[in-house]
């Protein structure tokens, strides 16, 4: 009888099986997995607080009509929102606060990432796998460029340090993204923070806020969660308006 029982499936370390770990009953694990490492480098690099920018994959700094103004505002307000936020110094008690939070790709996202890397300051991508427009950019951290399987869980990553939220023009990722911050604060499932639609005149064609309100869908109230702004600058305002937590000096 053959006393070597190590080749065989069952024998291998639970922890050092692919198999096991990647079959359909360890997905909780997984999940907790990807909850785990993003949150123990974050705690590292002491991160207490970010300013999450969303808007679309497809805008380019040499794309047509609106597009360049769009991904130089947004890389404007990377820049400005670093500058100003707490992200470039730790503050008292050794936490940095309103970094730059990105979903990691192109675009918009890419456009914040690099106005964080333009001076210096740490920021945040939150990757995911797709078949199609979700590679990194080159302008997040290495050390804070994170890769998810579950769209929950990065949401959830994306929504839990968030000391405010600024949306971009973009496409259905956007509206989900948007749509799920906003109903997150209605339901009272997180605190308030402050939410800044840019380009209020594309917000206000592809969304008839108006109606929502007048078929009794929503409350002039919960319209009144988010504010416009149309320039880098105004963002700033609008955040600053809106209760942006700032560190103490």
């Amino acid at each position: 009888m053959d006393d070597d029982i190590s080749p065989n499936h069952s024998y291998r370390l639970a922890a050092l099986d692919q198999d096991f770990i990647l079959s359909d009953s360890m997905r909780g694990v997984r999940f907790q997995l990807e909850y785990a490492k993003p949150e123990e480098e974050l705690r590292r690099w002491r991160i207490r607080s970010t300013l999450v920018v969303f808007g679309s994959a497809r805008v380019r700094a040499d794309g047509p009509g609106h597009q360049p103004f769009l991904y130089e505002q947004a890389r404007a307000f990377g820049r400005l929102a670093s500058q100003r936020g707490g992200a470039l110094d730790v503050s008292e008690g050794g936490y940095r606060d309103n970094v730059i939070a990105t979903g990691g790709g192109p675009g918009v996202m890419e456009a914040a990432n690099r106005g964080a890397y333009e001076v210096a300051a740490p920021s945040i991508g939150f990757n995911i796998s797709l078949p199609h427009e979700q590679v990194p950019n080159p302008y997040t951290t290495p050390q804070l460029t994170f890769r998810f399987h579950y769209f929950a869980m990065r949401k959830m990553h994306l929504a839990m340090r968030a000391n405010a939220l600024v949306v971009f023009p973009g496409g259905f990722g956007t509206l989900d993204e948007l749509f799920e911050i906003l109903n997150l604060q209605i339901t009272g499932k997180a605190p308030p923070v402050a939410i800044v639609l840019f380009d209020e005149a594309y917000w206000r064609s592809v969304i008839n806020f108006q109606a929502l309100v007048d078929l009794g869908m929503v409350s002039a109230g919960e319209c009144a969660l988010f504010r416009f702004a149309n320039t880098a600058e105004e963002i700033w305002t609008q955040l600053v308006a809106g209760g942006l937590k700032l560190p103490t000096r």
